[in-house]
Formats: structure tokens, sequence, C-alpha cells
């Protein structure tokens, strides 16, 4: 498949500049191709930055980043309209969120007026200035990251924000070989200045068309809900995965299944994907954390003991 050649070689050109994070990088596209935009946490100096520019330099994509402070407005973000006297008339002028690709560095940094400016974008794809509502330019993602260690002087993205986001990632550390490499590629040159353009916007989007023709049996379907519907039943679980988590992973699984080569979805995919879209929309009881419980054991568990439909019956 033409798609599949295309999506290994933005990936190649990744691995060039982040190394050791061909998982990450691997889920980033697949939520890009969905549609679909990240969470990234993690600590500072992981390559959370390096990634989304590698993977805008990558597609050709125009490339924006927005640095969330706590004096941070609304119109830094979407933009705002400027008199001019020339012309006696307002002009809009753009703010960063009118970008192909998104860095949000340190969203939960800024207040949740201005977070909600960049998470409207992401919803409706467009924005409202002035009373007047404008498209974003396609293709539209946003990488969002945010730092776990720091609290102090933070907004937490609420519930509902956080179910805006396709997934929610953690790049960690790399091992001493990797971090080596990473020093040895370093050394005399900087590799994300090197990289050449692999797909063009046109092709990207294109390509977004062909995720949405990627085939989800109605087993499958039924297998994602089933899956949804026993993390809101589980009884270590408060707030379980919502509609749009469905949707989400159906989405997510359809672009990795491209990304694979194929034109289907099978139940590994689901299986591997349910953490990524479904551990950040889940709120787990208060006994559940007293007893030392993780999001991500409780849905392997759910996983686990969830009926895997049967081969046979993936593409009826």
């Amino acid at each position: 498949m033409e798609a599949k050649v295309k999506i290994d070689q933005v990936l190649e050109n990744i691995s060039k500049v982040i190394i050791g994070k061909r998982e990450v990088a691997e889920l980033s596209v697949a939520a890009f191709l969905a549609g679909g935009h990240i969470l990234l946490e993690d600590v500072p100096g992981v390559g959370k930055t390096m990634l989304v520019r590698a993977l805008a330099k990558s597609t050709g994509a125009n490339f924006r980043r927005i640095q969330f402070t706590p004096d941070l407005l609304p119109s830094d973000v979407v933009g705002v309209s400027i008199y001019n006297p020339k012309e006696m008339a307002f002009e809009f002028r753009p703010g960063p969120i009118m970008g192909n690709i998104v860095l949000a560095d340190e969203i939960n940094r800024t207040s949740p007026k201005t977070q909600s400016a960049l998470l409207e974008g992401m919803e409706e794809s467009s924005v409202t200035v002035d009373g007047e509502t404008l498209a974003i330019p396609k293709p539209f993602f946003v990488m969002a990251t945010q730092n776990p260690i720091e609290h102090e002087g933070t907004y937490p993205l609420p519930e509902a924000q956080l179910d805006r986001f396709i997934m929610k990632l953690k790049m960690g550390y790399p091992t001493q070989a990797e971090e080596i490499q990473v020093l040895n590629s370093l050394e005399h040159n900087v590799p994300i200045e090197e990289l050449d353009t692999v797909i063009t916007v046109d092709e990207l989007i294109a390509i977004q068309k062909e995720v949405r023709a990627v085939h989800v049996s109605d087993v499958l379907k039924g297998y994602i809900v089933e899956l949804a519907t026993r993390t809101r039943h589980d009884p270590y679980v408060y707030l379980g995965a919502s509609p749009r988590a469905s949707i989400a992973l159906m989405r997510a699984a359809q672009a990795y299944s491209l990304m694979q080569g194929r034109d289907y979805v099978t139940p590994d995919d689901i299986q591997y994907l349910a953490p990524f879209v479904f551990a950040h929309r889940i709120i787990l009881k208060p006994e559940a954390r007293y007893e030392g419980m993780a999001t991500q054991s409780i849905l392997k568990d759910i996983i686990k003991r969830t009926p895997v439909p049967v081969e046979r019956n993936v593409l009826t």
C-alpha cells in the first residue's frame, strides 16, 4: 500500500531525531492520521518538543508553538482583530492555533480560560473571533505537553477537557545506550535541521481520508463498546470511558491498521490501543488509589476478562 510506504518514511525520518522511542512516534502518527490530538506527559528534556518538530518537518506541515504561561490570554492563542487606520477597518491577525501542527507546551501552566480557547479549536476545528467563526487549516494536529512533577502554579485539565485528546502518552527516559547514541548524533550537527520533507500536506490529507475507509466489523464495534461499558461498571472505577472514548478507539484502530498495511481492524489493534486511549479518561475510586491500584493495571484486567471476537467474524 502506498500509504504505508509514506507513513514508514515519516517514521524513519522521526527516528533520525528521536532515538529509541519508536512506539511513541507510531502512536503519535496514528493519532495524527486519525484526526485526533495527543497529550504528552513527561519530565522536561526527554524529547517531547523535538518529536512534534520532527513530525512537522517530515510532513511539510505548517508548525506553530505556543508556550503556555499564567499570563497568556485566549487572544494570544486564537488571534485578534486590529484596527488598520489606512483601510479604516479591522484586520484579523491569526494566532498560532492557525497552523497544521501546533505544539501546546506546558498546557497546564495557563488559566482554564486560555486552555478552553485551544480546546475549542481542537474540538470544532474552528475558532470564533469577534462573533465570526474561522476555520482552522487542515490537517490540524495538536500535541500538548505537561510536566507531571511540578504542580505549583498549574491548572490541571478537568476530565471533560482530557476527553478531547485521543491519546495520552509518556516518552520516558532513554536507555544508557540510546542516550550515548543521542550524544553522538548531536556532537557535530543538529539532526532536526537535516530532515527532509517526505510527504506533502495533500498526501497527508489523502491518507487521513483512507483511514476513514478502513473496515471495522460490527463485531469489533461491539467489542469496543463492551470494553468501554466494562470500565463504567468496574468496582474500582468512579468514572468510566465515555462514548467519545469508544469513537476515539475506533478511529485510532483504523489509523493503526492502515499503518500496518491493512484495510481492516483486528482485535489485536483494539487491545493494543485501548490503554492509550482509555487511561486518561478513567477516574479511580479513592479505595482503589489507597490500595495502590493503577489505571493501566485495571484496564489490562478488563481487556483480559472481556471475551475476544473469534477470527472468522472479524471481517463480517
